[in-house]
This record gives structure tokens, sequence and C-alpha cells, in this order.
């Protein structure tokens, strides 16, 4: 590419897009300082598209306010979410059910990798943030809180993985869910996941037991609050059984209001007489909360109207892509537009933001328990061998199976959402 093809491109690329490149650069190279960026950027594309650039809903002031409309219900839902789970992760850690672990678990690099499927496992039922914590909170406790940053990703990787074959694991699956797709046309996610499982799951097992090995079983009468337990196991099964009722009978409920998580502070209210959470939790979980719903945002403010013609390597490019935007909006057009193998999108658009820790919605809150996670160098540095599962994971899918197109659905808006815990790869 020369010269005056280069200038070409960036002149004719809209500037919000520039803008949202600044904003992501100043987020890996400032991550001590990500929410003041991600929030000043929201305030400067926000001005900018309200003064010069029309929202799809409109121009000006009033086109931000209804565009903000149409996005209140993923927000609000996202802020429920990050923050609801850190309580509920909480609840798993005071319960002292993790300390119970190297009884069970192997104890050399094994058990973190077992650890690893756990959490895999448990992101197929529940969603990829609290599948994301609870893993965070048991390796804190089987590493003796030093949790290396490769396995940090890993941790990530596994619950967005997890997720992908499952229309209740995922935000972008639920979607494919609510427009039509059968859950058996995403299953086949699982090929892909399962392999990408192996390549990053492995090499992230010994990286953590170089870095911190595995607490070893002892002989030790432990209390484990099981009540705490209990109100762990009751917030979750409420959350997932409210979500499954009304994607099945009412899935146009989820786009009116932020039901999944209502349901998930409901549960939490209810439950204090038995157990009170500990708020103190809050205002870290508040923080990243409000950092991935300021990239939300502006990533919904982009001029995308359209996606390249489906293809394998057009879902191939959106999981790098889902690394650094939002998938919610990359979803929705993808659905509009049809044609795609929603099995491979899913894995493609849900599993890739585990590459970079603000690329998903579980690496955003698994950070505010481990801040150290916020570097994105850092991050790809010990990280890798989650961009190589990607890779590989994909090949293997296509070389299984292949490339399947679907029929197309119904269209959907970008609006047309509901959140059940990924969210850009989020």
């Amino acid at each position: 590419m020369n010269l005056d093809t280069l200038m070409n491109l960036v002149a004719n690329t809209p500037l919000e897009f520039i803008a949202f490149a600044v904003v992501l650069v100043g987020v890996a190279l400032l991550h001590r300082h990500a929410l003041p960026v991600a929030v000043i950027g929201l305030i400067t594309i926000a001005g900018y598209k309200v003064l010069f650039a029309p929202f799809k809903a409109g121009e000006g002031l009033s086109g931000l306010l209804l565009h903000l409309g149409h996005e209140w219900v993923i927000l609000s839902n996202l802020l429920a979410l990050l923050v609801g789970f850190a309580l509920l992760s909480r609840h798993v850690e005071q319960s002292d059910l993790p300390k119970l672990l190297p009884k069970y678990l192997p104890d050399d690099w094994k058990g973190g990798f077992v650890l690893l499927l756990m959490v895999f496992v448990l992101s197929a039922f529940l969603d990829n943030i609290a599948a994301a914590l609870i893993g965070g909170t048991l390796a804190h406790t089987v590493f003796r809180g030093r949790v290396h940053i490769g396995y940090l990703a890993a941790i990530v990787a596994a619950s967005n993985a997890g997720g992908s074959g499952s229309v209740v694991g995922d935000t972008t699956t639920t979607m494919m869910w609510i427009d039509g797709v059968a859950p058996t046309d995403v299953l086949h996610a699982y090929v892909a996941a399962g392999s990408a499982m192996l390549i990053f799951g492995v090499p992230a097992a010994m990286q953590q037991q170089r870095w911190s090995p595995i607490l070893k079983h002892q002989p030790v009468r432990l209390q484990v609050d099981w009540l705490r337990v209990g109100v762990a196991l009751w917030i979750l099964a409420l959350a997932i059984t409210v979500n499954v009722l009304v994607n099945i009978n009412h899935p146009e409920w989820s786009d009116r209001f932020p039901i999944l998580g209502a349901t998930v502070w409901l549960a939490i209210l209810l439950a204090i007489p038995l157990r009170s959470p500990d708020w103190s939790q809050i205002p870290g979980a508040l923080r990243g909360a409000l950092f991935l719903l300021a990239l939300v945002t502006i990533a919904s403010m982009m001029p995308v109207e359209h996606l390249p013609a489906a293809s394998w390597q057009t879902a191939f490019g959106l999981g790098f892509v889902s690394a650094v935007f939002d998938n919610i909006p990359l979803t929705a057009l993808a659905l509009k537009q049809g044609g795609y193998d929603w099995g491979v999108l899913a894995y493609a658009v849900g599993f890739g933001g585990s590459m970079i820790w603000f690329g998903s919605s579980a690496g955003v809150a698994l950070t505010s328990m481990y801040p150290e996670g916020r570097s994105a160098w850092q991050w790809l540095r010990h990280g890798w061998h989650v961009a190589l599962g990607y890779v590989v994971g994909f090949a293997v899918l296509m070389l299984v199976l292949g490339w399947q197109p679907h029929a197309t659905l119904k269209s959907v808006t970008p609006s047309a959402r509901v959140i059940d815990g990924s969210i850009s790869r989020a």
C-alpha cells in the first residue's frame, strides 16, 4: 500500500472510527486510567455526533436521546450483571467452599487445567460473566492469590468458549435464539471451542503452575457456609430460569426491559435475610462496569451499516474485530444480513474478545478482581495461547464441518437484544 492509497483510506474513514481507535489505543497504553480515557472518549465522540454527524435515530441532541433510548436495556443489563455477579462471586468466596477444591483437583498443572474446564462447563449454563468471576474466585484460593496474567486470559477464554455453543451462555447466541436461530444451529460451535480449550488451556495451566503452584490438599477441618453457597445457587438458578422462560414465551419483553439484570438483583435482595452480600465489592465492580458501558456506548455510535458478504473469511475476521469492538451490533448486523453459519459466527464473535482484556464483559469483570490484568500488552504477551486457540479452533471447525450457511432470518435492529453475558467479544 503506497502513501497516496493510505492517505485516501484515512480521508474516507469516518471521524468516529478514528476517534474510537484513539480511545482504544489510549486504554491500551494508559490502562491504569482506563475509565477516564473511556469516559472522555465517550463525551468527545457523542459531542461530535451531536454537532456534526447524525445518529441513526436522528440528528442533534434529540438524536442522541433517541439513540440512548434504544440502548438503555443493554446498558442497564450490563451494569446490573457486572455488579450483581461481583457480589455473587464474593458469596462463593466467603462460603469457604473454594478451600475444598485442593482435595479434588490434581496437585500439578493438571489441576489448573481442570479448573479451566470447570469454568468452560459452567459458562454453558450460566452467563460468561458469572463463570469468569467464579473461576477467578476459585483461582484466588487454590493459587494463594497469585494468578498469572496468562491464566487470567485463559479463565476469560474458557468462559467465552463455554458460552459460544449455548443459547443461554452468551449475549450473542441469546440474540440469535430470539431472532429464530434454533439452539442446535449454534451447538457445533463447541467443535471449535473444545479444540481451542485444549490449545490455550494446557500452556496456561503450565504457566500458572510455574508462577504459583496449586495448593496441595491438607487434611484440615473446614466449616463451609452452605447457606451462603445456597444463596449463590439461588441467584444463579433464578436468573437462568427467568431468562429461559422469557426467551421461550415472550422474547419481545427482553427488548423492552433489562429482565436478566433485574432478576439477579431481585434474587440478591430477597436473600439478604439469610446472608447479606459484601457491599464493599460494589465500588470496584462499578468502576469496571462504567468503563465497559462507555466502550459499548461508543461502539453503538459507530456508523456501521453493513458487513462484508457472509462467508467464513468474514466470520473469521469478525473474531479479531470483536476483540476491540462490541460484538452486539456486529451480531445484530449479521442477523439482519443473513447467510451465515450461526455456529461459526457464534464461536468467532463469542470467543474473539478473549484476546484483549477489554474485549469482553468477562474480561472487564475479572480484571476488576485482578487489576494487574489491565495491560493490553501483558495480556497479549502472556495470553498468546488464546489467539492461537482461536485460530486453531476455527480451523478445526472448518475442516470437520465446513461452512454451512443458514437461511436469512427476520430482520433485527441493534436494540433487539437480551443480555446473558459476553459483550464484545465484551
